[in-house]
């Protein structure tokens, strides 16, 4: 790791709490067991976060808040699709002589049945960019088409919710793949804790990053932006702070400077993002790994 972290690092859970014996990504070699329990990992979330939204909200609370019989319908249908992806892995995993994670415990932070569909709709575009990204590491045609008909079930829940909290529903000709790292950084924020019994992930969680939640809404190209760093201050092993905030694209990052402030640092959202935008914080401008990376992502809904 290239940089030292002062203070109190928060990273919402361990990475022990995903596994009783969790292996960095460099040292492991990444099997395609290892990617559908990550995906099974990453299923159990959802599945989990619309069956307590389903508990906890009756439909008169949805029709309280605006929304009509349809959109709790709806919501009823992608919480059956996501225990339909949770058991179709489960599955695969012990024709394959593996052995499926279990659930973890969560907390999702959700209040009322407005948070809760924003909630689901992150949740949705991380599927989605977690699935993209995760396709590169596929070696089984089998299992890589699997992935794919998940992916598009996802993508089309995804823009369903966007539209439902009155955002594009497909804000950009191209979705951003994340590594698995990356995605296990965003999920570990609802996770509270996990069976010791589950098997070891080749996963680490990054630092925190997050936007400032009194950020001015829409967020535009141009916007100057503060992306806070909880608790903990990044420190560079030599030298003066400097680090730069690479905004995600299939295409390749792009990076923009990140001005030190008290508490996180400023960066100017670019051209050619739109929708939900992940950011990370890197030492350099040549490019973005595990190496690289000092926190994040950070999910930034850009409007163009």
């Amino acid at each position: 790791m290239l940089y030292s972290k002062t203070a109190v690092i928060l990273l919402g859970v361990a990475s022990s709490s995903v596994s009783a014996a969790p292996a960095p990504r460099s040292c492991v070699k990444i099997t395609d067991a290892d990617i559908l329990n990550y995906a099974l990992t990453l299923e159990h979330l959802e599945d989990n976060f619309y069956r307590q939204g389903l508990a906890n909200f009756t439909e008169a609370q949805f029709a309280d808040a605006g929304f009509d019989s349809t959109l709790y319908n709806n919501i009823r249908t992608i919480s059956s699709d996501e225990s339909a992806h949770v058991s179709f892995l489960t599955s695969a995993l012990e024709a394959a002589g593996a052995v499926p994670v279990e659930a973890c415990t969560y907390s999702f932070g959700v209040t009322d049945v407005n948070s809760f569909l924003v909630t689901a709709s992150i949740l949705e575009g991380v599927g989605v960019s977690a699935y993209l990204g995760a396709a590169a590491d596929i070696m089984s045609k089998a299992y890589l088409t699997a992935a794919g008909s998940i992916l598009t079930v996802e993508s089309r829940h995804s823009s369903y919710l966007r539209a439902t909290i009155d955002q594009k529903p497909f804000p950009q000709p191209f979705d951003a793949p994340l590594s698995l790292n990356q995605v296990f950084s965003l999920a570990s924020l609802f996770i509270t804790s996990c069976p010791e019994s589950n098997p070891p992930l080749p996963v680490m969680a990054f630092p925190v990053l997050a936007l400032d939640p009194t950020t001015p809404a829409p967020v535009t190209t141009g916007n100057t932006v503060t992306l806070q760093t909880p608790e903990y201050t990044l420190q560079p092993e030599h030298g003066e702070p400097h680090f730069y905030a690479a905004f995600i694209a299939v295409t390749g990052p792009t990076f923009v400077e990140a001005m030190p402030v008290e508490g996180g640092f400023t960066v100017e959202i670019p051209e050619g993002f739109a929708g939900q935008t992940y950011v990370v914080l890197t030492s350099g401008n040549e490019g973005v790994s595990d190496d690289t990376i000092a926190a994040g992502p950070a999910i930034i809904e850009i409007s163009n």
